[in-house]
C-alpha cells in the first residue's frame, strides 16, 4: 500500500496516502503493476491527484470542436461559451441517467473525481455500491476519500484490473477513457508509478 514517501514521491499530496490504501484494500487493486496503473491513469485524469471537478469553461471553437452535434454552428457555440454549468446541462442532456437540458443534472452530474465520474446513472450506482447518496450529494466525489473509491469502483466495475496486469496499456486506456487520449502521458505516469511501488 503507498505509503506518505511514495507519495511524495510521485508528486501526489499525502494526504492520498488512507483513500488510496482503502481503495486498494477494498477493490483488489493488490500487486504494484495494477496499483500504479491505477495511479497512473487517475493522475491523467485528475491532474496527478488536484483537480477532482471537471473543467468545463470552454470556449465556441473547442465546442464546435469536441461536440460538432450539439454545437453545428458559431453562433450556438458563442451562446454557450464560457458558460460551465450551461456547456454541461447541453452536452450531458438526455444521457447516462441525466434529464433533460432544463433539469441541471448535466452540470449537477458533471465529472468528479479521480477518474471523473459523470452521469446521474453512474453517481447512482457507486454511491449505492459505497453505503453513500452521491446522487443527494454529488459533490461528496470530489473529496479524496470518495474521489478514489469511486475510482475503485468504475475499476472494479469495468474489470480494469485484468488489463493492467497483462500490461495492456490501449485497452486499459480505452476502458477509461473512451479512446487513447494522451496514452503517452498515461504511460509516463504508470512506469513511474510502477517503479516507486515496486
Amino acid at each position: 500500500m503507498p505509503s506518505i514517501d511514495q507519495m511524495r514521491r510521485l508528486n501526489i499530496a499525502p494526504e492520498w496516502a488512507d483513500p488510496l490504501t482503502e481503495t486498494f484494500q477494498r477493490f483488489g487493486i493488490s500487486t504494484a503493476v495494477q496499483q500504479g496503473a491505477f495511479i497512473g491513469q487517475c493522475g491523467h485524469e485528475c491532474n496527478n491527484f488536484r483537480t477532482l471537478e471537471e473543467n468545463l469553461n470552454y470556449k465556441a471553437a473547442t465546442l464546435m470542436r469536441l461536440w460538432p452535434k450539439r454545437f453545428p454552428t458559431q453562433e450556438i457555440a458563442n451562446e454557450f461559451a464560457g458558460n460551465p454549468r450551461k456547456i454541461a446541462n447541453k452536452v450531458y442532456a438526455d444521457r447516462m441517467g441525466n434529464r433533460d437540458e432544463a433539469s441541471g443534472d448535466g452540470y449537477r452530474f458533471r465529472g468528479r473525481g479521480a477518474l471523473q465520474l459523470t452521469g446521474a446513472t453512474n453517481f447512482h450506482h457507486a454511491g449505492q455500491a459505497l453505503g453513500m447518496d452521491f446522487w443527494a450529494d454529488p459533490d461528496l466525489v470530489a473529496t479524496p476519500k470518495y474521489a478514489a473509491l469511486t475510482a475503485g469502483w468504475f475499476w472494479d466495475t469495468h474489470k480494469c484490473n485484468e488489463a493492467a496486469q497483462a500490461q495492456d496499456w490501449v485497452k486499459l486506456t480505452k476502458i477509461i477513457n473512451g479512446g487513447t487520449i494522451g496514452i503517452e502521458e498515461r504511460l509516463k505516469h504508470i512506469n513511474q508509478a510502477v517503479g516507486v511501488l515496486s
